[in-house]
């Protein structure tokens, strides 16, 4: 019974993810209810002391954040808070990026000067911020030039060509070699991605074993395994084997050279 169970829930997931591009099947499941709740918002509030008058041209319906928890995606919430603290921690005066989330690269700005590296350069004007476009695969800088470097849940998408980079199954493990590459002596690379039992989601992203992950940079010295779990629960300094078998945890990589 509990690999049908198993089946059914795959089978749901894969509906949902062939539908979800075009429209979120769980949004207009929902809409109905939510609209009327919307509306009978707007007819209380419109009668309210003081209330603005409601004009149809203005209207702007936001009917699916009435929830009672504030949502958020654990992986990209913990891994770059992880990340943010090591890097103010080593007092580095340079940092780069190579392609994570952009908000994590700005906040870094205000400890250090970032360079954030991608194939899809970040045109913005922000103070000790440098964007230069790049590939993950074949990074524009020097053997053993970086002192400071991390790549945040991006080298699982790499050579699946969903941001328009070459298709390339050997993409994850390219994109780890470069990072060895350019990564200094001494220097820190800070890096993440989904952790499990390893599988292709065709196009979105790879989930990789631990195991793999240090082959791919056995050159480098671990200094620290962290990881969100199944559960989305933050654990600092836990055993590979705990996510070896994992759906789709996260593995929190510190390497030096």
């Amino acid at each position: 019974m509990r690999k049908f169970n198993n089946i059914y829930k795959d089978v749901g997931y894969l509906i949902y993810r062939w539908a979800s591009p075009v429209v979120d099947p769980i949004k207009v499941v929902t809409a109905l209810p939510n609209f009327l709740r919307y509306f009978i918002d707007m007819f209380i509030y419109s009668r309210l002391k003081g209330a603005e008058p409601i004009s149809v041209i203005n209207t702007y319906p936001k009917i699916h954040e009435k929830t009672n928890e504030t949502s958020f995606d654990r992986h990209y919430f913990y891994q770059d808070i992880w990340a943010f603290k090591k890097i103010y921690g080593s007092k580095t005066k340079t940092h780069y990026d190579i392609g994570s989330n952009i908000v994590f690269v700005g906040f870094l700005t205000i400890i250090t000067n970032a360079t954030f590296v991608d194939i899809r350069p970040l045109n913005t004007t922000l103070d000790n911020f440098e964007s230069i476009k790049g590939d993950i695969c074949s990074l524009p800088f020097k053997n053993n030039s970086i002192p400071s470097l991390s790549c945040l849940h991006i080298a699982e998408h790499i050579g699946l060509g969903r941001y328009g980079d070459k298709l390339d199954p050997q993409g994850t493990k390219k994109a780890c070699q470069e990072l060895a590459r350019v990564l200094a002596p001494g220097g820190d690379l800070y890096f993440s991605l989904p952790v499990g039992k390893p599988r292709l989601y065709f196009n979105s992203h790879r989930v990789h074993s631990p195991q793999q992950i240090l082959k791919y940079f056995q050159n480098l010295k671990l200094v620290e395994f962290s990881g969100i779990d199944d559960e989305g629960k933050f654990i600092k300094n836990l055993s590979m084997e705990i996510l070896e078998n994992s759906d789709y945890a996260c593995g929190l990589f510190w390497f030096k050279k």
